[in-house]
């Protein structure tokens, strides 16, 4: 059955509505939608799913299909779940979380299917560990399983490949050639044009919050719109003027950033990394690559001061040594973070420019006094993404991509002596990711800026990062294996 828009509108604010004059997906058509950040791409996701209200027109054909839908905000979804579920403060008992398996037998009871997805996606050693431990791509493969065991009738897959590990995305791939030619019905939403499988026949372009074009895929390829999205200017881009109440790191020169030895993460039923030596001399950039699930973030967090396992470890940040009595905010200050978890914990009811500043006083949320030319160096940047007229929006009334390049503002506003960028371009279209790649660069030129950096897209892994920290194996009882590199020219 084909299911048809017609003369659509959904309210997402009091002054912002998706609006689809005409939009029909024929089962014998394969579709994806495209657009930049704001576009309207995340609503229409939520248009199929039920959660936006359709306040004119009419969507037809829906009613006796059974949808699913991949997304972000699933995704969030069953982590703000988790989290009321926790009930730790009030019994005393810390709470592991809900086990993976259960959370993919509310979907399906078919243990036979379960095992062949868990398999797949290599997920079967973290089966009995709760929802929230996992990592960003790890929770991606739970919410991917959970869709394929629903057997719906319309899979709509927002963003499905972003969080996964090069192998994931692979074998997503293969696996949506294999539904393609077992008929299932999908429409796929995406923000990188070379993530569109080659038998999509049919593609939709969404701007500012209306569905402008649609057609076959060749067509609306060639069309100037479309070509537009694609276009990387090539003016210069200049950082922000830095705020001179910034505390400047003053370190001896011989002092490394990071000195990490004999490193060790463990839980109960887990080792994550053990004997560990990672030395991040000043000036130094470094890509950290492996799968997901090896511990890339929480190596992260463990610099950062976000793992309590820090103070077990025989590290130091800053020359401070961790647990030697230290402030946290004495490692912060010099500390600028973008990540994943940081977008799903910014619950703050901040404005935009409130979020971008709240970098300067490392907190969730703007509890500061600010000073005139603080909000005008936020403004500065939110100029640069072009989110410089979404200053005054609440910062949830963003869709993901545009949230991302707030906080990613919020981590850069310092040009901290320490930027740690945990997949920083999830999320981003191709013209805001360029952006985003090209103020990387721009930082790493920067004497006063060291960059950590975890991506899985080979593009995204530009020429200042000559040193790498490398994964390159996992077992379950020596835990992560990690190698460095240096990559030459």
């Amino acid at each position: 059955m084909t299911i048809s828009l017609i003369d659509l509108r959904a309210t997402l604010s009091h002054k912002q509505s998706l609006c689809i004059p005409q939009f029909s997906l024929a089962p014998h058509e394969h579709w994806a939608v495209i657009g930049g950040n704001g576009s309207g791409k995340s609503a229409l996701a939520a248009l199929f799913s039920g959660d936006l209200e359709i306040i004119e027109g009419s969507m037809e054909g829906l009613c006796k299909k059974v949808v699913h839908v991949v997304s972000f905000e699933e995704q969030q979804a069953l982590i703000k779940r988790e989290q009321e579920r926790d009930e730790s403060d009030i019994l005393d008992v810390v709470w592991q979380g809900t086990p993976v398996i259960e959370i993919l037998q509310e979907v399906s009871r078919d243990q036979e299917a379960i095992d062949r997805w868990v398999d797949l996606f290599n997920l079967n050693a973290v089966l009995q560990k709760g929802f929230r431990k996992l990592s960003t791509g790890e929770t991606r493969k739970v919410i991917l399983i959970r869709a394929l065991l629903s057997e719906c009738d319309l899979l709509v897959l927002d963003e499905p490949f972003d969080g996964l590990d090069i192998q994931s995305q692979q074998h997503l791939k293969a696996l949506l050639d294999d539904l393609k030619s077992n008929g299932q019905q999908m429409l796929l939403i995406l923000n990188r044009l070379d993530e569109v499988p080659s038998w999509v026949t049919h593609l939709g372009f969404l701007h500012n919050l209306h569905l402008t074009l649609q057609g076959e895929k060749d067509a609306i390829l060639q069309h100037d719109s479309v070509k537009a999205l694609m276009h990387f200017s090539d003016k210069t881009f200049t950082l922000p003027a830095k705020d001179p109440c910034v505390t400047h790191l003053d370190l001896p020169e011989v002092q490394p950033l990071v000195s990490l030895i004999d490193g060790r993460v463990a839980y109960t039923d887990r080792l994550i990394f053990e004997a560990l030596n990672w030395r991040i001399e000043q000036g130094e950039h470094w890509a950290v690559l492996g799968p997901n699930g090896c511990g890339k973030s929480t190596l992260l967090n463990l610099i950062s001061g976000d793992h309590p396992q820090c103070y077990a470890n025989n590290l130091r940040v800053f020359g401070i040594k961790r647990g030697s009595g230290e402030s946290i905010w004495d490692i912060k200050q010099h500390i600028g973070i973008i990540s994943a978890s940081l977008q799903w914990q910014y619950k703050a009811s901040t404005n935009v420019l409130s979020t971008v500043v709240s970098g300067l006083f490392d907190t969730i949320g703007l509890y500061n006094k600010v000073d005139e030319h603080q909000k005008n160096i936020a403004l500065q940047w939110l100029t640069q993404v072009g989110l410089e007229k979404k200053a005054n929006l609440p910062l949830h009334q963003l869709s993901f991509g545009e949230q991302r390049l707030v906080l990613i503002c919020r981590a850069m506003i310092k040009q901290p002596a320490l930027l740690i960028l945990d997949e920083p371009c999830q999320g981003l279209d191709e013209a805001n990711r360029h952006l985003v790649l090209g103020f990387i660069a721009l930082l790493a030129k920067q004497k006063d800026t060291s960059l950590l950096y975890v991506t899985h897209h080979a593009s995204d892994l530009i020429p200042c990062f000559n040193k790498r920290l490398i994964c390159t194996d996992v077992s379950e009882e020596k835990g992560s294996i990690w190698q460095t590199t240096h990559i030459n020219g």
